[in-house]
Parts: structure tokens; sequence; C-alpha cells
């Protein structure tokens, strides 16, 4: 049995609706009339649940439909959380209720999380966002409420529906909730071809549901929320579970269930992401940095704005600009060397008013740069130090066969990805790829392919796909390249 061909049962139709009349139970019709009407909330003079002519409450296919058919109108502004803006939980008590609230729900459970990245050191959660068919929205502030495994351990096992779950599952882990089973939005839309796939545009071209943009960036570190900003959140997992629903019936349609339930078991279980190796090459146009002592600069530089930020906990950009650090390397790296205390007041990135409050910190990094000896220096390539192949622009001098095969494996993977209508990188990863064609199995037949590409991380999906097609390339890469020699 292909993997296109598996059975769907992994995504059971209509798992994200809950009974009629329960809470949670996606009351678009509040939202949708609301919406159409132009209004905020339910200031239209009708009671909660009234059924006068007219109303569209717990209706909300009608809604959808009328709001609809308005001139000029595609889609519905969802405003207002369909059972209003929930409290937010702050003591251990409320979260306790909660969760047995959350345990006590039917269907999976839609889940968001807010970060303040931009203001804050790390990638903490500020708030987190539940929802569930038959226990509504729950907001927890994981800053007053640090310990979520009482609810990792109450519905761990039910199936949290996310956008963009790598995003928000170190985060989440951190406070103690470890969902098991998942279904990732985003990454259904990839699977599916939608071209965009952010969860305003998602929702927006699946369902017609319109989302506010203006919190999407807001420092959610901030003490007490506002309700503006506590509704945007809510709103995120309001229709949530009804965009899995449809989602996993395009899957079904498509013949990929099968796929996006390996893709979603990988994501569930994969390790916390390793730090990465030098950081602080990952500075903002370093690029333009071209000497080993420069490079001493970046990293110098680099690790006393993070030691400030983490002590502040702000984050970094916020205490330093990248430019600024470019810009200080790159004037050391003139010639004559500059000697004497540095004049990074004449850089304007180190005029801010974190930059300021630092200032004899940024000169003892750039003093010690200096002094170091040259075998304490970085290297300019750092990739060259890294395992792997390398840059793939450097493969024709280096090995012309490897870039042959790696031109083949591109073209012959693209074909694939496009017709089966997913992004190149989805159908498998890049690096991959690379790894593949540059240091291939010998003999590469579709088994040792198939075998090389499990060990570096693909599904079995994907080494279905592509396994064959690959072998098939290379021995065409190698044909040419050997009529080519002779």
């Amino acid at each position: 049995m292909t993997a296109a061909s598996a059975p769907d049962e992994e995504f059971p139709p209509g798992a994200g609706e809950p009974a009629a009349g329960e809470p949670g139970d996606g009351q678009a019709g509040a939202r949708a009339a609301d919406g159409a009407a132009g209004h905020g909330g339910s200031g239209d003079g009708a009671e909660p649940g009234s059924t006068e002519p007219g109303s569209t409450e717990g209706d909300g296919e009608s809604a959808r439909r009328e709001a609809g058919d308005e001139p000029g109108r595609d889609v519905i502004d969802l405003l207002e959380p369909a059972d209003g803006l929930p409290p937010v939980i702050t003591t251990a008590e409320d979260l306790a209720a909660a969760v047995a609230r959350l345990a006590a729900g039917s269907g999976p459970v839609a889940v968001d999380a807010e970060r303040a990245s931009g203001y804050r050191y790390g990638q903490r959660a500020y708030l987190v966002q539940l929802r569930r068919a038959g226990a509504g929205t729950v907001l927890i502030d994981p800053i007053a409420c640090p310990d979520l495994s009482g609810l990792s351990a109450a519905i761990g096992d039910v199936e949290a529906v996310l956008h963009a779950a790598s995003q928000d599952l170190p985060c989440l882990a951190e406070i103690g909730y470890q969902p098991r089973r998942l279904f990732d939005t985003e990454l259904a839309g990839r699977l599916l071809g939608y071209p965009r796939v952010a969860l305003g545009t998602m929702l927006e071209e699946v369902l017609g549901f319109r989302l506010a943009k203006e919190h999407s960036a807001a420092d959610w570190s901030v003490r007490p929320l506002p309700a503006e900003m506590l509704k945007y959140a809510a709103l995120d997992v309001e229709v949530l579970a009804e965009l899995r629903d449809a989602l996993a019936e395009q899957l079904r349609e498509q013949g990929k269930s099968e796929w996006a339930r390996q893709e979603f078991a990988a994501i569930a279980a994969a390790p916390p992401p390793a730090p990465r190796a030098d950081p602080w090459r990952r500075t903002s146009g370093i690029h333009k940095v071209r000497t080993r002592r420069a490079l001493a600069v970046v990293r110098e530089l680099w690790q006393t704005r993070d030691e400030i930020a983490r002590d502040a906990d702000q984050s970094p950009r916020r205490v330093l600009s990248d430019q600024a650090i470019v810009d200080a390397a790159r004037a050391e790296a003139a010639k004559p060397p500059p000697a004497g205390r540095p004049q990074l007041e004449r850089i304007s990135g180190f005029h801010a008013r974190y930059a300021r409050k630092y200032a004899e910190r940024w000169v003892t990094a750039v003093l010690h740069a200096r002094q170091l000896d040259d075998a304490e220096l970085p290297e300019v390539a750092g990739a060259a130090a890294m395992p792997g192949p390398p840059p793939a622009h450097r493969w024709a001098e280096r090995d012309p066969a490897a870039a042959a095969r790696l031109a083949a494996a591109r073209e012959s993977v693209g074909a694939l990805a496009s017709a089966h209508q997913m992004p190149v990188e989805n159908l498998l990863s890049p690096d991959a790829l690379r790894r593949l064609a540059w240091e291939p199995p010998v003999p590469a037949t579709a088994e040792t392919i198939t075998a090389a590409l499990s060990a570096s991380g693909a599904r079995p999906w994907q080494a279905e796909l592509t396994a064959g097609p690959l072998a098939r390339a290379f021995a065409a890469a190698a044909l040419g390249t050997s009529e080519d020699s002779s």
C-alpha cells in the first residue's frame, strides 16, 4: 500500500465540532452577525440567545452565507469571541478548574501561545490560549501559572491543533505542556499546496473568516494585558478546530492524510532544538565583515549584548542593533588598524538609550577582540568547520560530478513537488537532498537511497516518493558526466 492510498481514518471528519449548544461550540453566528453588521459585540439590542426575526445566533452557516451575500463583502470579520471574553487564569485553583473543563470536553483542543520575542529575552510564553468543544476558551497567564504539567497529564493524549506548531511547542514544553498528538494547520496548508499559509490567510481562504492583525507583534509581556489584546488572542483559537476539520477533509480528498499523519508525528516526537553553533554568525549584515579580526569584534560585541539582554530580560536587538555591531567591526578593519580607545560614539547605533547605558561594556568588548592572538580569531568561512557538504555554489569546481547529481536531483524533486502540488522543501528537505547528492550511497539504487534518506530524518512517505526518481536522476547525471569527460 502506498502512502497516498493509505486509509484516511487518522483525521475523522467533524472531530472539532461539539454538540449543539455546548460551550465552545464555535457559534459562528454570533461572530458572523456582528461582523456582517459592523458591530464589535452584542450591542445591537438583542439579548444573548435571542431568536428574534433576523437573529443568526447559533446558526453559523446561515450567518456566513448572509454575510457573504452582501455586496462587496467576501469574508466575515471575527470581532468578538462567541462565548464572550473569558477571564485570564492566574491562580492554581482556577487553573485546576480549567484543566478539568478541558479534560471533560470532546474532540481536539485548539492551542496557541503568545510570546514577546521582539521585546523580551528568549522565547518564553506570556499567554496560552486553548479551546475545546464543551469547555470553551481558556486563557492562561503562564507567568502567574508557570507549571502546566497538570494540563499535559490531563489532555496530553488529546490531539492538539496548532498553527506552525514548531514555533509554539518549545515555549509550551518549557512550562510543562507537551501534547503527544498534533494537527498543524500551517503544515497541512503546505501539503495541500496553498501558496500562502499564514493563519489569517488560511482562515480567510478556507473558512471565509478574517482575523484582526494589529496585535500580532505586540508586547505580550505587559501586565495587565489590555482587553483588546486578550480578545485578539482568544479569536486566534476560536475557529482553529473548524479550520482543522476543513483541511483534514482536503487531505483526504488529495490522498495525503497519511503524509500529514507522519509529518505531525515527527513534529510531536522531535527533541528540543540543539543550540546553534556560533550563533553570533547570524548577525544581520555579517557578510560585509571580511577579516578575522573584525569578525572577532562581531563575536565579542554579540556575546556582550547577549549577556546584557539576558540579565535585563530585553530583546538583544533592543539593547544594541545588529547594524551597530557590524559598523563597529568594519571600523576595526580599517587600515592602518585603529589604536587607542574605540570611537564607538561616532557610530549612530551606539546612541540609542540602551546602547549608551552600556558604553563602557562595548568598549571593553572591542579592546578584547583587538588583544586576541591569531589562533583565537574566528575563521572567515565559519561553515568550513561544520560537518556536511560545502555551499552548493562551490560544488562545480570542487566536485563536478556531485554538482551534476545535485542539479539532476533538484530538477527531479522539483517536478515531483509540482505534480503533488506542494513546496519542494516539504517533499524533501534541501539539506537532506544536498547531503545525498554530495555523498550518495554506492550503488545508488532506490533501496539504498531510501535507507540514506531515512537515516537523514526523511519520513517514509517522502522516501517512498523520491527514492526511485532520485536513483534515476543520479544515473542520468553520471552518464552525462561520463560523456562530457570522454
